[in-house]
């Protein structure tokens, strides 16, 4: 492209190189159409999951475990970290080549905002760029959430956690603010490098989503590996020193602060929408500064759809890429496909074991009315899963909630080795309505974890009566 203006038609524009985003485009080049990927960095194509999010952290999980106590934390860190930017450097380039080698399929690195409903211009690095479409797809993701706590954001030892897994220098002391899944896993994996972990939750405990026995099973193991949980603290002011940062935070009435190399701002993620001029397209949002869809992801403007984080639904790179499936069935399907098609949808939290769960807790199941079974047994007992004794990691606990009526499972909390593979199996049993039985007595292959469903729903231990519901 030449130094000055220029200007490009497409069929399909799609704002942002995530997941849902670039499987639209290949889908969409593939049928010949013109399609046009506009990404503002080069260090993001493919989107947030392979270069700053699942697969760079998970991989410092891995990492992490491997170092053995006679390794330098220092040099093992920085080792890792080094290996897995090769990585992510690895799929960034497959990802832009697979889109950008396709005849029907421009990629154009700039930022970009809407001058008209069918218009959007990109300034690059070569000029100015505009690109008419006729539909046009958002897919910017979402950036990490700062909290306006005195000090926090002004403070040179604050990083989000992008930063984090860039810098090769291993914190001696990381305090993180926030203990939702960004926080607890970067704790697992940080603690386990070497560094000295304080988590500070304003909540008055952790996973307080969850059920408090499956809870307390997964704060006992952080705890046991030397991570410092606050829960009820409330983080008033960062004031910045020569060498450390002071964190100062309000638990039980009193003050208290702590002394910090690196502080983490894990306090969630908003949708990124703030250059795209949205207003200019006619394109609304809510309040939470998501673009506002409909169930067919379609926005205010029907051809402008938002997919991924963007669009305010739950942050998971599996989610974007399921509304893929819902755009291109309006694109080019039977338009049938929308977001209430979701069943049991699980997710995972990386912690070592990992946390996975899907459905309802038991309290959940119980609020609703349900008349509820419950399986649950500690992963060490688990006699029909010698897996966990075989990569000796027998910590954790399975829990079924089950439906007493239908004996349908209407949700589950896998804590142990696996988990986040088995939990797919009870995610796929739960949208098919199979019964508990049947998983309790299928055939699994040996040794496995999934196995452990043979023992676990055996242990039927009670069975009550739903609380009143409504008047």
């Amino acid at each position: 492209m030449g130094a000055t203006n220029q200007n490009l038609d497409a069929d399909v524009l799609v704002i942002g190189f995530g997941k849902g985003g670039k499987a639209v485009a290949a889908t969409m080049g593939r049928l010949g159409k013109r399609v046009v990927l506009v990404e503002k960095s080069d260090r993001m194509y493919g989107g947030t999951c392979p270069n700053v999010g699942c697969v760079p952290t998970k991989a410092l999980v891995h990492h992490s475990r491997k170092r053995r106590p006679e390794d330098s934390p220092q040099e093992w860190y920085e080792r890792s970290v080094g290996e897995v930017q090769a990585l992510t450097k690895l799929f960034r380039g497959g990802n832009y080549d697979g889109l950008n080698g396709m005849d029907t399929v421009t990629v154009v690195t700039g930022k970009a905002a809407f001058t008209d409903p069918h218009t959007v211009g990109v300034d690059t690095a070569d000029g100015h760029l505009t690109i008419t479409a006729e539909t046009i797809l958002i897919n910017t993701g979402s950036e990490p959430i700062i909290l306006d706590i005195p000090g926090l954001r002004a403070s040179q030892y604050t990083v989000t956690s992008t930063d984090l897994i860039e810098t090769t220098v291993l914190p001696g002391r990381l305090a993180i603010v926030g203990g939702g899944y960004l926080g607890l896993e970067f704790a697992s994996i940080y603690g386990q490098f070497g560094s000295q972990v304080t988590v500070l939750e304003t909540a008055p405990k952790i996973l307080g989503h969850l059920d408090d026995d499956v809870a307390d099973v997964a704060e006992g193991i952080l705890a046991d590996e030397g991570i410092e949980i606050i829960a009820g603290a409330n983080v008033t002011e960062i004031r910045d020193g020569e060498t450390a940062a002071t964190v100062v935070y309000d638990k039980d009435g009193r003050q208290h602060t702590l002394e910090a190399d690196a502080i983490l701002a894990a306090t969630g993620r908003a949708p990124a929408t703030r250059d795209l001029a949205l207003e200019a397209a006619g394109v609304r949002t809510t309040e939470r500064g998501a673009v506002e869809v409909d169930e067919h992801l379609r926005t205010s403007r029907p051809h402008i759809f938002a997919l991924g984080d963007v669009n305010g639904g739950p942050q998971f790179t599996y989610i974007s890429l399921d509304d893929s499936r819902i755009v291109l069935d309006q694109l080019i399907g039977e338009g049938k496909r929308s977001t209430a098609d979701r069943v049991a949808i699980p997710h995972t939290l990386f912690i070592t074991p990992p946390l996975a769960t899907v459905g309802l807790t038991e309290k959940q199941a119980r609020a609703a009315g349900y008349r509820v079974k419950i399986a649950s047994q500690p992963v060490a007992e688990i006699i029909a899963m010698p897996r966990a004794y075989i990569v000796e990691d027998t910590r954790g606990v399975m829990k079924f909630v089950i439906d007493a009526d239908t004996d349908e499972i209407l949700g589950a909390a896998l804590l142990s080795v696996d988990a986040q593979e088995v939990i797919n199996t009870v995610a796929l049993a739960m949208r098919h309505r199979i019964k508990a039985a049947e998983l309790r007595d299928a055939v699994y292959q040996h040794p496995t974890s999934t196995e452990a469903f043979n023992d676990v729903l055996a242990t039927i231990v009670r069975t009550d009566e739903p609380k009143a519901v409504g008047v």
